[in-house]
């Protein structure tokens, strides 16, 4: 039986394969997202292994680090300067693309979004009569 000290969580077990990938070169960028308690260690990693990254906040409790090729984290810079869920549908789709993620799931994702946008906008404003 292992002693408590020993147990690695599993958001750290997450973040080490993410980080295994990257230097593998499976992936040029990686989003993890993490409760804060762990920040300190994944960012000591990260500059020890001098790979670059970002944090952002995601909710009172947890982080989204993204780390990889400098160029991607310098797009990112520029495309996530407010909360995931606030994206539109076109930066949905280039971070999802950045990330490597299925590029058809992600045409897919893309166009229910835009559809979703559409349906909002085409409603009829309420007449000022009523």
């Amino acid at each position: 039986m292992q002693p408590f000290r020993d147990i690695i969580p599993a958001d750290i077990k997450v973040f080490m394969n993410h980080l295994y990938e990257y230097r593998k070169g499976v992936r040029h960028m990686v989003l993890h997202t993490v409760n804060r308690r762990h920040e300190t260690f994944i960012v000591n990693r990260l500059r020890r292994q001098h790979i670059n990254f970002l944090i952002q906040p995601a909710s009172t409790t947890s982080i989204n680090i993204y780390f990889g090729r400098p160029e991607c984290i310098r797009a990112i810079k520029h495309l996530t300067d407010r909360p995931l869920n606030l994206l539109s549908p076109e930066e949905d789709f280039i971070l999802g693309a950045l990330l490597g993620y299925d590029i058809c799931a992600q045409c897919e994702r893309y166009c229910k979004r835009k559809n979703s946008a559409h349906t909002i906008h085409a409603r009829p404003a309420p007449s000022p009569l009523t």
